[in-house]
């Protein structure tokens, strides 16, 4: 299978726990959030609510997974058809821009068969229900 070669060399894990996700998706959020002055430069203005569409870049940088075009496709569909699939049925928690992107990071890493869908949903229920807990790790600094 293609994405088991991908995941090969990994640099690092993935997560295990919620609160090791936690602290994970709010470095990578942090690392996203870095491009925002750049959207001006490059003539596409970007706020923190379209953060989750670099949710699958960051994650396979965190994973230490070489962005060729066919990867970076593969987990940016899996991760943006899943958001878009799952934004009527879970109602407005997406709207906040930590949710979104901690979404499309978890669906990219299921898109690398890192995490399984149980893992995902009790990671994404426990952020759904303390979502202070995501924006404050976020807020922390390194």
């Amino acid at each position: 299978m293609q994405a088991e070669k991908w995941t090969e060399n990994l640099k690092t894990r993935a997560p295990k726990t919620k609160l090791e996700w936690i602290a994970e998706i709010s470095e990578a959020y942090r690392d996203a959030k870095e491009a925002i002055p750049f959207g001006a430069i490059t003539g596409q203005p970007i706020e923190e609510k379209d953060l989750f569409h670099l949710a699958p870049a960051v994650c396979l940088k965190f994973r230490g997974v070489k962005p060729t075009k066919k990867k970076l496709n593969k987990v940016n569909e899996v991760a943006l058809s899943s958001y878009v699939a799952s934004r009527d049925s879970v109602g407005p928690i997406l709207d906040d821009p930590h949710v979104s992107f901690a979404f499309c990071y978890l669906a990219s890493h299921f898109a690398l068969h890192l995490v399984d869908e149980l893992e995902i949903n009790e990671v994404m229920e426990h952020i759904a229900a303390h979502p202070n807990q995501l924006a404050a790790a976020i807020s922390k600094k390194g």
